[in-house]
């Protein structure tokens, strides 16, 4: 029996293997990992911090389809390439989330899929 429900939005990208975009059990809604591909296009985002934006819009898209919000989402995950990327990704971050600060972790990865420089998931609640 399944305990949760799946989450997808068709303003994400579509998966590229056997998951989905995310899921809900009860009010918490859990992301799988998104990298900067452009809904409509499939296009890779490659600049760090054009790519944190598509991700986290990516991540937003998923999070309220499942009956939350960007300002539900409490903790955020990342992986990037290159450290070096770090001040031009957490701009873009922080001018995403505004005044809203989820928790974060990030974490230097060697690779990612399709040569994604970053790759995010998040946790979050639903709003109802």
């Amino acid at each position: 029996m399944t305990k949760f429900s799946i989450a997808a939005s068709p303003a994400a990208p579509k998966a590229l293997g056997h998951y989905v975009q995310g899921v809900r059990s009860g009010n918490l809604i859990i992301t799988s990992g998104q990298i900067p591909l452009v809904p409509e296009t499939g296009a890779l985002v490659k600049e760090p911090a054009e790519a944190m934006r598509q991700v986290l819009s990516n991540l937003t898209a998923i999070v309220e389809d499942a009956g939350g919000s960007k300002d539900t989402i409490a903790r955020v995950d990342i992986y990037v390439t290159d450290l070096k990327d770090f001040p031009a990704m957490n701009a873009a971050y922080a001018e995403f989330f505004g005044t809203h600060k989820p928790a974060r972790f990030c974490a230097e990865v060697k690779g990612l899929p399709a040569g994604a420089v970053l790759e995010a998931s998040v946790m979050a609640f639903a709003a109802d």
